[in-house]
């Protein structure tokens, strides 16, 4: 079942240093290595802020947008869906040019903590909060409606509230909340910054744009509330735009051209990649 949130067809003065990226992803992000995603990466310093975007034209041909779970299902019809993993490694497996982290995930035994403290780890036992689909197949569902992105059987994008998705759905990967919606940012109650994982559309629904933001490093990066991230979505012209999973969980990778390996351009608040329930993943044939 389905409720469509909206038709979508395919400074001031320095109070902290100005952070600096690593020479490889400066220069990985100024090369632009794949064909129909657009990156860039961008700093403030009052708050302290860091984020990298990529913008990615549906339109391209050969660009493929995949959903992928983490390792295999670890007891069949039982509860759990499928056992966390790297995202790169997940991305090697299924030769994904980009990844980032998917939706929000319980793990067996773990209760959320950050940084050191973080108890995830891989081939833990998963499930993910939201539905999920990879190419047609079903394999979580959700008993209340979840803003969700979703690519459809007729190749097609939108964002939308999906609990148990169609047929038509060929890929969906869920997160918590819609923060723009018909151009306009979603208010929200809460107010504290994160780390953060957004996904949406522009009008004519052909244009994704991905953003991921650094947080929890004080004088570096604060994270964002969901009204900024809300509002900087807007600023990058989605007209739709939902959050993923994000904390420690957030991260954003892209295939080095010259190397063949997977690069992470940001700085997961673990010291390092989590392992997670799943990801999305794009190919870019050439």
């Amino acid at each position: 079942m389905r409720n469509a949130f909206y038709p979508v067809w395919l400074a001031l003065l320095l109070v902290a240093p100005v952070p600096t990226l690593r020479a490889d992803v400066t220069e990985l992000l100024t090369n632009q290595p794949l064909p129909g995603i657009t990156f860039h990466e961008e700093t403030r310093t009052n708050p302290p802020t860091r984020f990298f975007v990529a913008e990615v034209d549906l339109t391209t041909p050969h660009l493929h947008l995949r959903v992928a779970p983490g390792g295999p299902d670890p007891d069949g019809p039982g509860k759990w869906e499928t056992t966390l993993m790297e995202p790169t490694r997940i991305a090697d497996r299924e030769k994904f040019d980009f990844v980032i982290n998917g939706d929000f995930f319980i793990a067996r035994g773990v209760n959320d903590a950050e940084g050191a403290k973080a108890a995830y780890r891989a081939d833990q036992w998963a499930l993910t909060e939201g539905p999920a689909v990879t190419d047609g197949h079903v394999w979580s569902a959700s008993t209340n409606a979840r803003p969700c992105l979703v690519v459809h059987t007729n190749g097609s994008v939108a964002i939308e509230a999906v609990s148990q998705p169609p047929p038509n759905d060929w890929q969906v990967i869920g997160g918590n909340t819609v923060l723009v919606l018909k151009g306009q940012v979603i208010p929200h109650k809460n107010i504290i910054r994160h780390p953060r994982t957004a996904v949406g559309l522009d009008a004519t629904g052909t244009k994704l744009i991905i953003l991921l933001v650094d947080g929890r490093k004080p004088g570096i990066a604060n994270g964002m509330s969901y009204d900024e991230l809300g509002a900087e979505m807007q600023r990058l012209g989605c007209n739709i735009a939902l959050n993923l999973d994000g904390g420690g969980s957030s991260v954003m990778a892209v295939r080095d051209p010259g190397t063949g390996k997977m690069k992470i351009l940001n700085e997961p608040t673990d010291g390092h990649e989590r392992a997670v329930a799943d990801v999305l993943g794009i190919t870019v044939d050439r």
